[in-house]
This record gives C-alpha cells, sequence and structure tokens, in this order.
C-alpha cells in the first residue's frame, strides 16, 4: 500500500491517485484511529473508486440503503408506458408495501396516465446599478439583444438551450432568471456555465460595463419556492387517474364519497399551514427513487412540491391527479452512471440518453401511487397498523 501523504495536523490524508482502494483504506483508517467507530461495513462495496471521479471527494466506502420493489405501477403516459416495476431505496418500514398497495388499485383501474407539461431549469444573475432608473434601462437592453445572450449561453453546451430570460426589479438591481431545457441532464451546473458566460457577454458589450453577482437566488437551487411552484423548476408533470368506486371499496376498504370530503379537510389542513404540498407525501416516493437511482438526493427541496386536484364525478367513481411543478431529474450525468443506480434505471428502461421525461412520468406515477394508498389507509385506519406490522424495527 501507498502511504498517505503526511498527516499535518489532523487533515484528511490525500494520495497522489486519490481514487483508488489503497485511498479510501488509508481514510478509513485515519477516522478510526481518532474515533471509536469501525468502518467494516463502510468499506465493502462493488463500486470501482476509479469511477468515482466528479461524484465523490475524499472516498472511504458506501453508505448501504436497502432497495425494495414496488409493483407492477400501470402507466399510460407520452413516453413511459407498459407495466414498471419500481426500485425504492429506503430504511422506512411500510414504505414500499404502501406504495406497492397503491400501484395495485391503479392497475385495477386501468392505470395511471402521465404527461411532462413543462420544461426549464435556470441560474439567477443579478446585475447591479446605481438606481432604479439604469436597472430598468438595463432591462430593455437585454430584452433587445436576447438572441445574442442566447447564442453565449448555448455555445458552452451541446444540449443545452436558452429558453427565456425572465426579470425582476428590485432597487437598484435587475434579477435575471436564465431558462433553459437542459435535455436528459437535471443541468444545474450546465445553465450555471451557460450563465456565467452569457453575463460575461453583457458586461463586455454593455455600454459603461455592468456589475453583477452570477447567483441572486430567485433560482432558488435546493430550496422550495413559490416561483418554482408557478414558473417551473426541472420538469412539470402531471399523473392522473381514475379511481372505480368498487375497486376503492374492495381494495382499499373506502368510500369514494368519504375520500373526496376528507381531500377538502386535508386541502384545508394545508392551506392553514402554508405547506408546499397538499397532498399526503410526494417527498417519500421522491427520497426513495432518487437514492436508488442517483439522482441529487438534496433536489427533493424542490421536488416533493405538489399540487393535488381531485373531482368527486357524477357516476360515483373518484378523479385524483397529482402535479409536480419542480421535479429535478436526470438519466445521465452525476450519480446516474454508477454501478447500482445505472442498474435501478435500467430496470425502468430508463438509462441514458432521451430517457429523462420516461423517468419524470414514472417518478409523478409512484407519487400518484403513495399519495392514494396513505390517504386511502388513514381513512379506512390503516396507517398506525399498518406502521405496527411493518414499520417498527424491534430488537
Amino acid at each position: 500500500m501507498t502511504d498517505p501523504l503526511p498527516d499535518a495536523g489532523g487533515h484528511i490524508p490525500r494520495l497522489p491517485d486519490d481514487y483508488t482502494a489503497e485511498a479510501a483504506a488509508a481514510r478509513r483508517a485515519f477516522v478510526e484511529a481518532r474515533t471509536e467507530a469501525r468502518l467494516d461495513h463502510v468499506g465493502r462495496h462493488s463500486l470501482d473508486p476509479a469511477s468515482l471521479p466528479g461524484n465523490i471527494e475524499n472516498f472511504i466506502g458506501a453508505a448501504q440503503v436497502p432497495i425494495g420493489l414496488a409493483g407492477p405501477l400501470r402507466i399510460e403516459g407520452e413516453h413511459a408506458r407498459g407495466e414498471f416495476y419500481v426500485p425504492m431505496a429506503t430504511t422506512e418500514g411500510t414504505l414500499v408495501a404502501s406504495y406497492n398497495r397503491g400501484m395495485r388499485l391503479l392497475g385495477a383501474c386501468g392505470g395511471v396516465r402521465a404527461t411532462v407539461v413543462g420544461r426549464a431549469m435556470q441560474r439567477s444573475p443579478v446585475f447591479v446599478f446605481e438606481h432604479a432608473l439604469a436597472a430598468r434601462e438595463f432591462g430593455d437592453w437585454v430584452d433587445a439583444r436576447f438572441d445574442a445572450i442566447r447564442t453565449a449561453a448555448e455555445a458552452t453546451t451541446r444540449s443545452g438551450k436558452l429558453l427565456s430570460i425572465q426579470q425582476f426589479a428590485v432597487g437598484p438591481t435587475r434579477h435575471l432568471r436564465f431558462n433553459y431545457d437542459t435535455g436528459d441532464a437535471a443541468g444545474q451546473n450546465m445553465s450555471g456555465k451557460a450563465t456565467f458566460v452569457a453575463c460575461e457577454w453583457i458586461r463586455e458589450n454593455y455600454p459603461g460595463g455592468a456589475r453583477y453577482i452570477l447567483s441572486g437566488n430567485t433560482d432558488t437551487d435546493k430550496k422550495h419556492s413559490q416561483m418554482n411552484m408557478i414558473a417551473t423548476r426541472g420538469r412539470r408533470v402531471v399523473a392522473e387517474a381514475v379511481l372505480k368506486a368498487e375497486a376503492l371499496r374492495s381494495l382499499m376498504r373506502v368510500e369514494a364519497r368519504d375520500l373526496f370530503h376528507a381531500r377538502q379537510i386535508s386541502q384545508t389542513g394545508a392551506f392553514l399551514a402554508g405547506s408546499a404540498n397538499n397532498g399526503a407525501h410526494a417527498a417519500n416516493a421522491m427520497a426513495a427513487l432518487f437514492i436508488a437511482t442517483g439522482q441529487d438526493a438534496a433536489n427533493v427541496a424542490e421536488s416533493h412540491a405538489a399540487i393535488v386536484y381531485a373531482q368527486l364525478l357524477d357516476n360515483g367513481d373518484y378523479y385524483w391527479s397529482i402535479t409536480l411543478p419542480a421535479l429535478i431529474v436526470a438519466t445521465v450525468g452525476g450519480g446516474t452512471g454508477l454501478a447500482t443506480q445505472r442498474e435501478c434505471l435500467a430496470m425502468l428502461g430508463c438509462a441514458g440518453a432521451g430517457k429523462a421525461d420516461k423517468f419524470a412520468e414514472i417518478c409523478a406515477a409512484t407519487a400518484l401511487a403513495g399519495d392514494i394508498s396513505l390517504s386511502c389507509a388513514i381513512l379506512a385506519g390503516d396507517w398506525v397498523s399498518s406502521h405496527e406490522r411493518y414499520g417498527r424495527n424491534r430488537p
């Protein structure tokens, strides 16, 4: 084994070739010597350290999260069509069983319709002037030169397309929200690089120059915002289904009219709390799918936002839809190329280019299944008993 670099003042060891089993072992030994921890399990994994540049620094091993399988989930979408078995990485007992139950009901009712209705990834620089009039005049200049700004931005990427630049005036500043279509990548880094080059073009070409900060925070990267709910971040996806009254009665032990009544109460509670989601728990679906398939888990902060819309139909059936306005997913780049994550994407037929819209529809349909299952369990009195049976890790 190669000796690690000298330990100067407790710094984490680094090796000249830092993505090797030897480097990871040196760091595990380093932390074991300074704590009471043993990292036997952390060090056992199938990852090739040489595959990890760009995904992790100071690599020591892997956090093994159990993966369960839910399905079949029947989807009749624009991109996702057929039956899917959904990998869900979680340590919460009852979760996979609950989603499985919702998928069973959806299958009995003809499946889920799913549609991607919008795409946009943002970076939001802010330009600073001496007074508001100068900021307004700058905004007019930007509008008049959108084509040139787009050319500068798109020169940095093969797949990114600048769709629009929104503008917001605050005092002597002008916030610009650059909106991109980033193809099958999540696109935060892509949009950041493209916007930087565009802002440099603006700085060099605006009469008298222009001062800017690359992110003024209206992109609300990895934070929920009302702007994302309205304007879309990532993908805006709708999953919808008509639940047959008889299927609700026989499989979930609830009546459609009681479910609709409970929905009105739930809507009120979400409004009272100022919630980013008037449904049940889309975050559970997003987190479990994101971890299994190599998405950026921090994007759950945005992606969990949801709008549930329901109708009690004249024939007694129940229409239920969930809209995810800020679903940030990818099928290329980031963690999607790692071995286990790639296998989980392949399980869904979503590995590689041209599959991000399909994966987005699967995510939305999964969220719908989970919301239906949990809502019915609460109404039927199964919520607590099912967690008692499946969700308690007793010694």
